[in-house]
């Protein structure tokens, strides 16, 4: 009886969760797929639709240029920065795990961009500039680059140089996931590991980064998710554009959005089985 009890007092604490997910997620995503098979139209009267099937979603791929286009640069953006996000925030959580002074000081700190540097606000940093590093010349930065790469892998990687700041700005939640961790790993490990003459650099490789190699997968899902979500992403403003634009309408950015999330999936789903914890095998 008591187990029923518990049961029934963990459905109603998820309940609020639930419904919000029903009516703010799976509705809105069934209402999406079903514009994105029709051709619709704003009239005076409301919205008009005619059923086209799976031509919108040809169209994404046949009829604009551009959202291949933004799909391959943040394909390549994705690649540089995420990377770039884990290994900052892996390095800025080892150092405030440390005993330090100020250390909760130095958190909000860190977490404090998450809260401040958002939609609209991010925006007008990255228009006054505030965002880049001054004594950052991009242009000599692609030209020497282009000596080595082709020129859009140079502009890529200088876009990183330029917006460095607005990038480590997405670390502030991964920093807390790290540290959440790290405080969980038992220090008699390390002051074994220390006793058998391992400095600190080897605890590092052998106790710390094993131990928190799950957190690593989920901080880099984390950080992949934010930047395909971010209002900074050009392929968020193309599916806005579209939405609104005469000729094309709900229909064409509906197919649009739902060609992008499969292929966010795709990419979530080959970072898993990359960075997956494999499992070793025992002998008998």
């Amino acid at each position: 009886m008591k187990i029923k009890r518990h049961t029934i007092y963990g459905y109603l604490f998820i309940l609020p969760w639930l419904i919000g997910f029903l009516l703010l997620v799976m509705w809105p995503m069934a209402q999406s797929f079903y514009y994105s098979l029709n051709s619709m139209r704003i009239t005076p009267v409301g919205l008009q639709f005619r059923y086209v099937g799976l031509n919108n979603y040809l169209d994404v791929w046949l009829k604009d240029m551009f959202f291949l286009q933004e799909l391959l640069g943040f394909a390549l953006n994705t690649l540089l920065r995420v990377p770039v996000i884990v290994v900052f925030a892996l390095i800025i959580a080892v150092l405030l795990n440390q005993q330090i002074k100020f250390k909760g000081t130095f958190r909000t700190i860190f977490f404090l961009p998450v809260i401040v540097a958002s939609g609209p606000v991010i925006n007008q940093l990255i228009d006054q500039g505030a965002t880049s590093i001054p004594l950052v010349n991009q242009d000599i930065i692609i030209g020497l680059l282009a000596q080595i790469f082709p020129l859009f892998i140079a502009s890529v990687v200088a876009d990183l140089f330029s917006q460095i700041i607005v990038i480590l700005w997405y670390s502030g939640v991964q920093i807390l996931i790290f540290l959440a961790v790290l405080q969980k790993i038992d220090p008699s490990l390390y002051e074994a590991a220390k006793i058998d003459g391992g400095s600190s650099w080897e605890c590092f490789w052998k106790i710390t980064l094993p131990t928190i190699k799950p957190i690593v997968l989920i901080n880099m899902v984390y950080t992949l998710v934010s930047l395909a979500n971010s209002g900074q992403n050009p392929i968020i403003e193309l599916i806005y554009a579209n939405m609104f634009d005469a000729t094309r309408g709900y229909g064409f950015a509906s197919a649009m959005a739902w060609m992008y999330a499969i292929i966010i999936g795709i990419m979530l789903i080959i970072m898993a089985l990359a960075f997956r914890e494999r499992k070793t095998k025992r002998a008998f």
